[in-house]
């Protein structure tokens, strides 16, 4: 399986990235570090500078056709920059049409406010987001990970770094779960 984690070039939490990226790899799945701008993401661990990572795919039109699941990891700065590019809220939506899943942490979640996805949907995040999931049509709770199945995309999400084992465990069970050929082999 092919996993599109989406970042900004700057702002994302290091162990956001970093550990779902881990278990995609142990579970021997494909993770392709996808942004806006070519080159190295500068990660961060809370508002100090951390480690850079290699971009694989850069955002030019593309949709959920080349991969299988995607994975939002939180930061402040990355989701408030992801919700500003049209190219990544594009690309964002394009996984609950095709009905594919998607994982969240932390504040990722603004950009699913910013894709309109989140009508009628359930989820957690960073306590500070809720009134803008709940402004977006969604329902906050204050859960170490959530499963949501409603509609035709499962959205798996969790609120900060220390929810990671359990959101990494729930979201390969979903993506594991999940129909598969879209990303698969690309």
């Amino acid at each position: 399986m092919r996993i599109a984690f989406l970042t900004a070039p700057e702002g994302v939490e290091e162990i956001e990235l970093t550990e779902p990226w881990k278990a995609v790899e142990q579970a021997g799945w494909n993770p392709q570090l996808v942004s806006t701008e070519p080159g190295r993401v500068q990660a961060f661990q809370h508002l100090d500078k951390a480690g850079t990572y290699p971009v694989d795919h850069v955002l030019a039109g593309d949709t959920a056709e080349a991969f299988d699941a995607l994975v939002l990891p939180g930061g402040v700065a990355n989701p408030d920059a992801l919700r500003m590019n049209e190219r990544a809220v594009a690309f964002t939506r394009s996984f609950f049409e095709a009905g594919k899943p998607v994982a969240a942490i932390c504040h990722a979640p603004w950009t699913l406010v910013e894709a309109d996805v989140l009508r009628g949907r359930t989820l957690t995040s960073w306590p500070s987001l809720a009134t803008d999931i709940r402004n977006a049509g969604g329902t906050w709770v204050d859960e170490t990970v959530h499963v949501c199945r409603t509609g035709s995309a499962t959205l798996i999400t969790s609120r900060k770094p220390d929810d990671l084992d359990a959101f990494c465990a729930a979201f390969l069970k979903e993506f594991a779960d999940a129909p598969h050929g879209g990303g698969a082999g690309v």
